[in-house]
């Protein structure tokens, strides 16, 4: 039997953004589908947060290319996302209330602000902490603050720039877990890394990026085994070994 065709997302045709004289993406062509959990690998200034934010509206495609975002079946209205950064950006009040913040600036009715947020401290294990300054919380505990912050939107897309960059080992498993877990729920996820054991361990989809180009878009396990990609690539893969920190 086959699989169901899963729905498109987002559509991304012949795709670049350029800043000034500079292409920082060219060429892209992709399609976001629906429970993906893509993974964007390749080095520094290959792209990957650019391709993040123009996946996320932040940015517009040149007018060379075009973006097509697709309503969702069956519930007729256009995809929702939410968006953590590798280095969150917290204001200077409490856990409670950047999380309250965010609801009503995304226009969440006040009736139901604070059940959300209650809901989405609880998931990510900082209910006892609400009522703590947010800066005063440690790297890890920012961190799941921000995707508290970012789930409490209740997205169908999550996009994540190196949320683990500056993490330590225990607070990384934490945040990973949590993303598995909201993906479990349904959310699509559209994910840079660096650590390839990352993109391995939470991946179904791993895109390889590099000088702005889209320069592979495989199934993880594919991806991983080197088979049909493109030598460069290829190159990136091995020169990354060993990725399973």
């Amino acid at each position: 039997m086959k699989a169901p065709v899963r729905q498109t997302l987002i559509s991304l045709h012949d795709a670049g953004v350029s800043f000034g004289t500079t292409r920082a993406l060219r060429g892209v062509t992709l399609d976001l589908r629906r429970g993906d959990r893509l993974m964007l690998v390749g080095a520094n200034g290959s792209g990957k947060t650019t391709l993040i934010r123009l996946l996320h509206g932040l940015l517009p495609p040149d007018a060379a290319g075009s973006l097509r975002t697709h309503a969702l079946v069956p519930e007729g209205r256009t995809p929702r996302g939410a968006m953590v950064f590798q280095r969150p950006f917290l204001l200077s009040l409490s856990v409670r209330w950047n999380v309250l913040l965010g609801l009503w600036l995304r226009g969440v009715p006040a009736a139901e602000r604070e059940t959300r947020c209650r809901e989405a401290l609880q998931r990510v294990g900082l209910t006892s902490l609400a009522g703590r300054r947010a800066r005063e919380l440690s790297g890890g505990q920012q961190q799941r603050l921000a995707l508290a912050r970012a789930w409490a939107l209740q997205p169908d897309i999550l996009f994540l720039d190196e949320p683990t960059a500056s993490l330590d080992p225990s607070a990384k498993r934490e945040v990973e877990a949590l993303v598995l877990d909201f993906a479990a729920d349904g959310v699509t996820l559209v994910m840079s890394t660096h650590n390839l054991g990352q993109a391995r361990r939470l991946g179904t989809r791993v895109a390889y990026l590099e000088d702005g180009a889209l320069v592979a878009d495989r199934a993880a396990e594919s991806f991983f085994t080197g088979e049909d990609l493109p030598e460069p690539a290829r190159q990136f893969l091995k020169g990354e070994l060993p990725w399973h920190t």
